[in-house]
Parts: C-alpha cells; structure tokens; sequence
C-alpha cells in the first residue's frame, strides 16, 4: 500500500498489521466508534474492545501509522467465499477529513478489483462514514436497527 497520496498531508504512512498491534487497534476502535454506538444507545467499553480482539486478522490488516510513529488507523479487508469483507476501518479523529482515509480505501479496493472481486461491509446507522462508502460506489443491500450492510460490485 503506498505512502501519502499526492496532495495528501506526508504524516502518515501504512504498513501491515502485526499481532501485537491488537491492543492499540482496541482502542482506535473505541475512541472512533463511541459517539455513534452512544447515539445509538449501544456503547459498552469493554464489548466494544472484545469484539475486535475476538475478531482481529493482522495478515488480511493494514495500518496507518501518524507521524509520532503511533498506530493512527487501521483497516481489514478480509476475502470470503463471494466476496472481500472490509472490516475495522478506523482512523484517529484528528486524521479524520484530510484524505487518508480515501487514500487507504481506493488502495484497498483497488486489491479487490485485481480479484475480479465485490467488497461488503456494514457501518452503523448514521454513521459519517457511509458518505465515503458511498462516494467509493457502494450501496446499501440491506439493513436493520443498528447497521447498514453495503457493497461495491466487482470491476475489473
């Protein structure tokens, strides 16, 4: 995965997710998604850490490194038998907004379209986070109470 893309801020860069890097992407998880499960009446500090431990693949996750050296975010994307899940795509809150995460994305879904492959994911309901999806060609299949599934069809 390359570098800060051009006209993109240089304090980040990315690399692959080590085993050891699951406490810090617990909390990113955390930090990140605490105002929308609390707005959805959902927030639990400790399952909110657990399911990502429970979950965590660091040979399918990359992530983004701030310019401290810190873990600053980090994204899954996870092959499946149909499909590519995209899963645990959080950036720190002050990295948020300056183009990284679009950068991170169009990374990832270019990996998928070399497959010939669809991607899906879910994000909570009202979540910002759906306008990217969304602007990257996913759509909404499904959803119920607490979450949007989408998915981007395979290009390629």
């Amino acid at each position: 995965m390359p570098s800060p893309s051009p006209g993109t801020p240089a304090t980040w860069s990315v690399r692959p997710a080590l085993p050891g890097d699951v406490e810090a992407v617990a909390e990113l998880r955390a930090l990140v998604m605490r105002p929308d499960l609390e707005r959805l009446g959902r927030y639990d500090e400790h399952r909110v850490r657990r399911r990502l431990r429970d979950a965590f693949l660091p040979e399918h996750t990359t992530v983004v490194v701030g310019a401290d050296g810190t873990l600053a975010g980090c994204a899954t994307l996870r092959p499946s038998d149909d499909c590519w899940w995209l899963e645990n795509f959080y950036l720190a809150p002050e990295l948020q907004g300056g183009g990284i995460g679009t950068a991170v994305l169009r990374t990832l879904l270019a990996r998928a379209d070399a497959r010939a492959a669809a991607v899906r994911l879910q994000v909570l309901q009202g979540s910002s986070a759906r306008r990217l999806y969304e602007r990257h060609g996913f759509t909404r299949e499904r959803e119920d109470a607490v979450d949007v599934y989408m998915v981007r069809a395979a290009t390629g």
